[in-house]
C-alpha cells in the first residue's frame, strides 16, 4: 500500500470515529494534510539552516582565507534554508491534494517560482557578502568590481525572469529565448545605459584611469572632489563642500575630467602663479645700489659673479661704444627674478628634486609678469594654500626694496587723490 493511501485512510478513520460528517471528512482530511505539510516544510526550513550554519562554521574555522566568512552571512544561510522546503512542498503537494490535481499544481507553479527567487536571493546575497569582505582588501583601492558584480545580477535576473514567465505561460524557456531574437533593439534601447556603463566601468578597471578615493575634477558635472564608488550606472562623487554628485559611467570616457592621482602619488605640488610688475619701475641699477643689495645673504654670490662677468664684457667693448646702453647694466628686475629663484631653492617647504624656476612672460597691458613655478613638499590642500599664501606675501612685499612697483589696475582710492 503506498504511503498516501495509508496515510488519507488513517486519518479518515479518525474523522469518522470522532463522528465527522461524511461531507466535509474529506474537508478535514486535506486541511490536516496541508498543515502537517507546512509543518514538515517549516522544521526542514529551521533544520536546514542550522545544519549549513554548523557545517560552514566549522569548515571555515580550519581555513585561513577572508573570502570564506562569505558563507555564513545571515541573509545568505536564511535565503538558502528556504530551498530544502519549498522542495519538500513541491514532491509532497500532490499527495496532499490527490482530489484537487489543479490546485496541487498551481502550488507547485508557485513553489517553481519561489524556489527561482529564493536562489536567486541567496545569489545576490552571496555577491554581496563578497563585494563587501573584497572591499576590506588592498586590490579594492585600485580595481573595483562592483560593475562586474551588477552585471552578474542583471544576468541571474533576466535567466530568473525567463524561467519565471516560462512557468506562468507553460512554455519551455527555448522557446522564450527564440522570441527574443526580434527584440534585440528593443532590448538594446531599454539598456543602453547599462550597456555602456558596463563597456566604460571595464575601460576604467582595465586601464586603472580611476579608482574609489581619487580626487577628480569634472566641470561639466560641478564634481570636484574625492570618488567615493564606482558602479554600473555611475560613479558617485562627494564634493569639498560634502555635496555629493553622481556622473554617468560612460561619461567619464566620452568626456573628459581631470585626475589627481599622479599629483598624490608624486614628490610634490605645483605652485603655478604669477605677480605683474609695473612696466615703469623697471630700470638699470646703479654701483651703489648693487651694493647695497649685497647685505641679502642669498643674493651676494649671484650679485658678485654677474658683475665680474659684465665688468669684463664693459671693458672688452672699444672705447667708442661707452654709451650706456651699449654697456651690459643690472636691472631691478634680472635681480629681483634671481632672488626669488634663491628664496624659492632655500624654502624649507619647496620640493627641490622638482623643476624650480622664475621665469618671465610677455609683456603686455597689466605689465610684465613674473611667474613662480615650482612644487611644495606637501600635498595636503590647506597647508598648501597656506604655504603658497606666505610665499607671495613675501614675494609681494620683497618688491619695494628692489625699486620695483606691482601692477594693479586703478582704484577708487586712486581716482579720490587725483580729484583732491
Amino acid at each position: 500500500m503506498n504511503f498516501d493511501i495509508f496515510f488519507r485512510e488513517h486519518f479518515l478513520h479518525i474523522y469518522n470515529t470522532l463522528g465527522f460528517n461524511e461531507r466535509y471528512v474529506s474537508i478535514a482530511t486535506e486541511t490536516t494534510a496541508i498543515i502537517i505539510l507546512l509543518a514538515i516544510a517549516a522544521v526542514a526550513f529551521y533544520l536546514t539552516k542550522f545544519v549549513l550554519k554548523q557545517i560552514f562554521i566549522r569548515v571555515i574555522k580550519r581555513t585561513k582565507s577572508k573570502y570564506d566568512d562569505i558563507l555564513i552571512d545571515s541573509k545568505f544561510l536564511r535565503r538558502l534554508s528556504y530551498i530544502v522546503p519549498l522542495i519538500i512542498v513541491y514532491k509532497l503537494v500532490i499527495i496532499a491534494l490527490p482530489n484537487y490535481p489543479g490546485w496541487a499544481l498551481i502550488i507547485m507553479d508557485i513553489t517553481n517560482i519561489l524556489l527561482i527567487l529564493y536562489i536567486l536571493l541567496a545569489i545576490y546575497a552571496l555577491l554581496d557578502s563578497f563585494h563587501n569582505t573584497y572591499q576590506k582588501t588592498e586590490a579594492a583601492k585600485s580595481k573595483p568590481i562592483k560593475g562586474y558584480l551588477q552585471i552578474l545580477k542583471i544576468l541571474g535576473g533576466f535567466v530568473g525572469g525567463i524561467l519565471i514567465i516560462a512557468i506562468v505561460i507553460n512554455e519551455s524557456p527555448g522557446y522564450l529565448l527564440g522570441g527574443l531574437g526580434a527584440m534585440t533593439a528593443v532590448l538594446l534601447l531599454v539598456f543602453k545605459d547599462t550597456i555602456l556603463g558596463f563597456v566604460a566601468s571595464v575601460q576604467l578597471s582595465s586601464n586603472d584611469i580611476l579608482r574609489p578615493g581619487d580626487w577628480i575634477t569634472m566641470d561639466k558635472y560641478k564634481a570636484d572632489g574625492d570618488v567615493l564608488e564606482i558602479s554600473l550606472n555611475s560613479v558617485k562623487v562627494k564634493n569639498f563642500d560634502n555635496t555629493i554628485v553622481s556622473i554617468p559611467t560612460y561619461a567619464l570616457i566620452s568626456d573628459s575630467f581631470q585626475n589627481w592621482r599622479g599629483m598624490q602619488e608624486s614628490d610634490g605640488r605645483r605652485l603655478k602663479r604669477s605677480v605683474n610688475i609695473d612696466l615703469d619701475s623697471v630700470r638699470f641699477m646703479e654701483e651703489d645700489e648693487i651694493e647695497k643689495l649685497k647685505a641679502i645673504k642669498i643674493l651676494r654670490e649671484y650679485l658678485e659673479k654677474t658683475q665680474k662677468e659684465l665688468d669684463e664684457y664693459n671693458k672688452s667693448i672699444a672705447e667708442g661704444a661707452k654709451h650706456i646702453v651699449n654697456k651690459r647694466k643690472q636691472t631691478n628686475l634680472g635681480i629681483f627674478r634671481a632672488y626669488l629663484t634663491e628664496y624659492l631653492k632655500n624654502h624649507k617647504d619647496i620640493q627641490p628634486k622638482l623643476t624650480l624656476m622664475v621665469r618671465q612672460l610677455p609683456p603686455g597691458d597689466n605689465g610684465v609678469a613674473l611667474e613662480l613655478y615650482c612644487f611644495t613638499k606637501t600635498k595636503a590642500w590647506v597647508e598648501y594654500e597656506a604655504i603658497m599664501g606666505d610665499i607671495f606675501d613675501h614675494v609681494i612685499s620683497s618688491a619695494a626694496f628692489f625699486d620695483l612697483a606691482i601692477f594693479q589696475n586703478p582704484s577708487g582710492k586712486d581716482f579720490r587723490s587725483l580729484k583732491e
